[in-house]
């Protein structure tokens, strides 16, 4: 029996993407190829791209200028790149880097075993169309090498939104959702292995709605009656698609974890609609007073752009003005980067002296809130879910039921199991606990 292929996946970006390089490993594992930690063990290396942050593709053309040694040492080595960058550069990867064998987007993972063989018969394929057939009814739903007590399973994919700064729409492809049943089916599979939590998945993924009128909050209720499963979460969310339903379930089902992103980006209305946004900083107000009132104890986090085209000092102090009002547990902020083909792309610019210095305000003014949300904390017992050794000796690392880092002396037997915890400390970005004596498998 010849030994297995090697295969090496280098994945940025998105937690999206996480799952779908666990796809194509799984894709690949049917045509002999198992996976490695090293690239220069490979006999197959995948760059699963995104194309969300600044300067994404260069940072791509560079990690292949880099591999470039390595092929020259080992002229069989494969190299592809896949994913978001991919889907939007083409074949002009092909062009630009000749290292490259294949191209392959989003929608076309499944066909990994196909363009191999079309490579081996001495042709470079790129394959970025937006087919017909589900991408996922294609790929193996088995995930054996998964021993992990939490995992995330994409429902829905792509964006119909067309929000003036993003890529996703012609990166990812119109808004598709996955049929409640298969999620299920694959919900069951992880959890048989060993999975007590599960992240459902999608660039709008409150937009989620099968073809048989299954909404979110209908699949989350349908993958809460899984036994076995003890927390259920989501992202990322759009408050477009935040109806009364999905609010209701965040006070009505216990598996739901209190905790929600819910990207804003700007508290100014004229920038939200310079954005194509479709909501405004009043209704977002109104949306998470809302959601409140059905989970008064939920962590919200959220996404900001500072420095979009046009924005002035006074749609800053709007956003700023948001931020104290909602009061994140933690959040992301960017200074806005153009990216090609977006209607934003072909604005005037803010300043970067002016958007860098936004920026700073902007952070500072979420670091308190966060501080403030984790030293809410200390003192209070919480079900934590271990899920693996920390970096200190005897520590484990397990998240709280709102997505806070946990760490705790305790036996890595406990990996796997939610159990309770006096939180003692709060640092920067984590909590510090004990685990509370006596304290064994619980749900939550």
């Amino acid at each position: 029996m010849p030994a297995p292929k090697k295969l090496f996946v280098k994945t940025y970006g998105c937690q999206m993407n996480v799952y779908d390089s666990e796809r194509m490993t799984a894709a690949l594992a049917a045509e002999g190829y198992a996976a490695t930690g090293t690239p220069e063990d490979a006999d197959l290396i995948l760059l699963n791209t995104c194309h969300i942050r600044e300067k994404a593709a260069e940072k791509v053309y560079s990690e292949l200028g880099r591999l470039r040694k390595l092929k020259e040492a080992r002229p069989g080595l494969r190299i592809g790149v896949a994913g978001c960058v991919a889907q939007a550069e083409g074949a002009e990867i092909l062009a630009r880097a000749p290292v490259v064998d294949l191209v392959v987007g989003p929608q076309a993972y499944h066909r990994l075993p196909a363009l191999l063989r079309r490579r081996a018969a001495g042709e470079r394929p790129v394959e970025t169309e937006f087919p017909e057939e589900d991408k996922f009814e294609h790929l193996p739903q088995d995930r054996r090498a998964r021993r992990a007590p939490a995992a995330f399973l994409t429902v829905q994919e792509g964006c119909d939104k067309f929000c003036a700064f993003c890529v996703v729409p012609y990166t990812r492809g119109a808004e598709v959702s996955r049929p409640a049943a298969r999620i299920e089916a694959e919900a069951r599979d992880l959890v048989e292995r060993g999975v007590v939590e599960l992240t459902l998945l999608g660039q709008n993924v409150n937009a989620y709605r099968d073809a048989g009128g299954v909404g979110l909050a209908g699949l989350l209720r349908r993958l809460a009656a899984i036994e076995g499963l003890e927390r259920l979460r989501y992202t990322t969310s759009h408050p477009n698609d935040m109806d009364d339903d999905l609010i209701a379930a965040h006070g009505t089902e216990p598996k739901l974890m209190p905790y929600l992103h819910l990207p804003v980006q700007s508290g100014s209305d004229r920038v939200l609609k310079a954005m194509n946004r479709r909501h405004t900083a009043a209704g977002y107000l109104r949306l998470i007073e809302r959601i409140r009132a059905a989970r008064p104890d939920i962590a919200l986090s959220g996404d900001f752009i500072v420095g979009f085209p046009g924005e002035t000092e006074a749609d800053f102090r709007d956003t700023l003005a948001l931020v104290e009002a909602v009061g994140y547990a933690q959040a992301y902020s960017f200074a806005y980067s153009a990216r090609p083909g977006t209607p934003a792309a072909e604005r005037a610019g803010v300043p970067e002296a002016d958007k860098a210095e936004r920026l700073q305000r902007l952070q500072a003014l979420l670091f308190r809130q966060q501080a403030a949300f984790l030293a809410a904390q200390l003192g209070r017992t919480l079900p934590v879910l271990v899920e693996r050794t920390g970096r200190m000796p005897g520590q484990m690392a397990g998240r709280s039921p709102h997505l806070s880092a946990v760490h705790l002396d305790a036996d890595p037997g406990l990996a796997g199991r939610i159990v309770e915890v006096r939180i003692v400390a709060a640092g920067t970005n984590s909590l510090t606990g004990a685990l509370v004596a006596g304290s064994g498998p619980r749900t939550d």
